[in-house]
């Protein structure tokens, strides 16, 4: 099963959606990253079999595209686990935080600056970060708050290294699978799909 995957796309998050491929012994994955149009060139020629995304893209006459959303998470601001319990408020306490930010071409980052200029708020930005493996070490060894999808970093949520300040209201990313027409679709690409569209899209 050849995969291609967006190089700036967390890399939880694809483990997460391959775990079942992963652990078949009787397959073969093959995992590639790059740029959307490199990874899109390759699709057409049938080098790969599905593309993993959170960029849309739409078909026309000479790509026979499909794209099917497969998640969606909730985006956070995340930081250094707090001794006092005080309830973090969204937007009021920004002003008190440096804050890490996805870079341009993240569709999180023009969301939250439109949210930005809509409250009238002007953040205190201390790094911007188009990787999110990148983002995810930032949000660990910073000190500021990272705006992040939270699956990004799951883990260091489980154990504690981090602390999820907030969910931000309204704030999602949106994961996509990218195919395109062939007459013969692997019994393995096949089971990955179905099983992502008889799963709801995960709010968190």
């Amino acid at each position: 099963l050849r995969v291609g995957a967006l190089a700036t796309l967390s890399r939880n998050f694809q483990q997460n959606f391959l775990r079942s491929v992963i652990r078949d012994e009787q397959l073969r994955l093959v995992l590639e990253s790059a740029s959307l149009d490199e990874l899109l060139e390759r699709l057409r020629v049938h080098k790969l079999d599905l593309i993993l995304s959170n960029r849309l893209v739409t078909a026309d006459e000479q790509s026979p595209l499909y794209c099917r959303r497969i998640a969606q998470q909730s985006v956070c601001l995340v930081g250094p686990v707090r001794r006092g319990r005080h309830r973090f408020r969204f937007p009021q306490d920004l002003d008190d935080h440096a804050l890490v930010l996805p870079g341009y071409s993240s569709e999180i980052r023009g969301q939250f600056d439109l949210m930005c200029e809509e409250l009238g708020l002007q953040p205190r930005i201390s790094a911007e970060v188009d990787d999110m493996a990148m983002l995810r070490l930032l949000a660990r060894d910073s000190g500021s708050l990272a705006l992040v999808p939270e699956v990004v970093v799951q883990d260091e949520l489980r154990e504690r290294v981090l602390e999820k300040y907030c969910a931000v209201p309204g704030l999602f990313e949106n994961f996509y699978a990218i195919t395109t027409r062939r007459h013969f679709r692997s019994a393995a690409l096949k089971s990955l799909l179905d099983g992502q569209a008889a799963r709801p899209a995960e709010p968190g």
